[in-house]
């Protein structure tokens, strides 16, 4: 097992999300993983404090790039359209690793209790980062919080209709979740 390969973070989980779904969550250790991903159990714990965080292995990135993303749109951009930029910053560090993986990952989340409630708190985690990010622009706190969880719903539904397309297309993620986000706004817009 060499100690130091590159890329053991991206092996560890995709290592885990294949043992998640083939024998399931609870019946999965950490030195199963660690195995599977060619790595030591100590490397595992370098990378992640439990076999639960595996399921938001890279959630830090990705709530940084919506808040930067949110942070650089126009001044006179709307709270939407800051978080339309916030999510097309953020899908960018989505790759074809996540597409591929995105169907077991679900898989695993839907067999498990536990990871469900780690799903759930990264939406929390996600929309409360969209909502301090917009805050800052001095948008009031109401409107804030709403334009945050419309963008993870958006997050939500763009990510899950691109992860099921077509495996080998080229096309990027930003899209779903964009054409997801003006759904989001018409229907919203109806509820006057």
């Amino acid at each position: 097992m060499g100690r130091w390969e590159p890329g053991a973070r991206e092996r560890l989980v995709v290592a885990a999300v294949d043992l998640f779904t083939e024998q399931g969550y609870d019946a999965t250790t950490v030195a199963q993983i660690a195995e599977r991903a060619g790595v030591t159990k100590s490397t595992f714990f370098r990378h992640f404090p439990d076999k639960r965080e595996l399921l938001v292995a890279g959630q830090e990135t990705l709530s940084r790039l919506l808040t930067e993303g949110i942070a650089d749109a126009p001044a006179d951009a709307s709270p939407l359209e800051a978080v339309a930029a916030g999510l097309e910053r953020a899908s960018s560090a989505m790759g074809p690793m996540s597409r591929e993986l995105a169907p077991r990952l679900k898989a695993a989340v839907a067999a498990s209790d536990e990871l469900q409630e780690r799903d759930a708190l990264k939406s929390v985690s996600l929309a409360a980062a969209m909502t301090t990010a917009l805050v800052a622009r001095g948008i009031p706190d109401p409107t804030a919080a709403l334009a945050g969880e419309l963008g993870v719903l958006a997050f939500k539904r763009g990510y899950a209709q691109w992860s099921e397309g077509d495996r080998d297309g080229k096309d990027d993620l930003a899209g779903y979740i964009l054409t997801a986000l003006n759904e989001l706004r018409a229907a919203s817009a109806s509820l006057g």
